[in-house]
């Protein structure tokens, strides 16, 4: 049996503009057991997290099983996670390689540095922004202190022929004038390389409440192909092309088995996340989506 959230009709008070319809209850299974919900944005169908503990969000990031923030490879979560990483970053290069329209790349939202590491030993010219100090300094320590900054957005001159955001894009408070700077910095045959977490997808489906690219409260959106799309629209953006990221179905099912109680459940978790890329390929619902975006000239 499906585990399905349950879903009320509540209206909200509207955040960055969007106002909309409650649709689920969800807790911090991660961290603080905090409970939290979600709403439905009216016009974009973007997903998005109220409360947004914005004036101190950095303390659901305070803890050193945070994954993206380190380097660790002792718990079962960390060698998967990082066994994942090393596939992913060939992946994501044979991307770049495919539809990227130039050699300067803007990776917003760094963390570690392994991506951007990545490009710079296959010729291209990196820069990466990235807030948390600790994930900073790794990265620095890979790629040079000069390409990874701290420094806003809003602040960087520069144009790019690429930014990525790799499972970025749902953690940022003010999403809409992000959106505006990314636009902004890009050349103008340049593109945004966007990976996000699918709520459409059949493992979102099967663990519900408990299905962990939810990750109340660091994960403020959630996103579908259809709310990605009205979304960029709104800027004057189109998808190019989707592409799936495989591995993910895998790795978000064992975390979530994690957070119903199931402390060896890596055996359902291989078979959910199985299960969910077999049926991804006829329905194109994949756990996680990289958009290839673009300004309409």
């Amino acid at each position: 049996m499906e585990n399905v959230p349950r879903e009320t009709s509540q209206e909200n008070p509207s955040k960055e503009g969007f106002s909309g319809i409650k649709k689920l209850d969800l807790k911090d299974y991660f961290l603080t057991g905090e409970k939290f919900e979600i709403y439905e944005d009216s016009e974009t169908e973007v997903l998005y997290t109220l409360p947004q503990p914005i004036e101190n969000l950095g303390k659901y990031y305070e803890s050193k099983n945070y994954i993206s923030h380190t380097d660790g490879k002792k718990s079962i979560f960390e060698r998967f996670y990082q066994m994942a990483k090393s596939i992913n970053l060939n992946n994501k290069l044979e991307l770049i390689n495919k539809v990227g329209t130039g050699k300067k790349i803007l990776d917003y939202g760094c963390g570690v540095g392994d991506f951007l590491e990545h490009l710079q030993k296959n010729g291209y010219d990196v820069l990466g922004m990235e807030p948390n100090d600790s994930a900073r300094r790794i990265a620095q320590s890979k790629v040079g202190i000069e390409k990874v900054t701290s420094t806003e957005l809003e602040q960087n001159t520069e144009k790019y022929d690429v930014i990525t955001l790799w499972h970025v894009l749902e953690h940022i408070p003010n999403l809409k004038e992000i959106i505006t700077e990314l636009k902004k910095h890009l050349t103008k045959s340049g593109i945004l390389v966007i990976a996000v977490p699918n709520h459409q997808s059949y493992d979102a489906k099967y663990y519900g409440e408990h299905w962990a690219a939810y990750d109340v409260p660091r994960h403020l959106w959630h996103f579908t192909e259809t709310s990605m799309r009205k979304l960029f629209s709104n800027f004057g953006m189109k998808i190019e092309s989707i592409h799936p990221m495989k591995l993910d179905s895998f790795y978000v099912s064992l975390l979530s088995e994690k957070y119903k109680g199931n402390k060896l459940g890596f055996i359902n978790a291989l078979r959910i996340g199985l299960k969910s890329n077999t049926q991804a390929k006829k329905t194109g619902q994949y756990s996680s989506l990289i958009y290839i975006i673009k300004a309409e000239n």
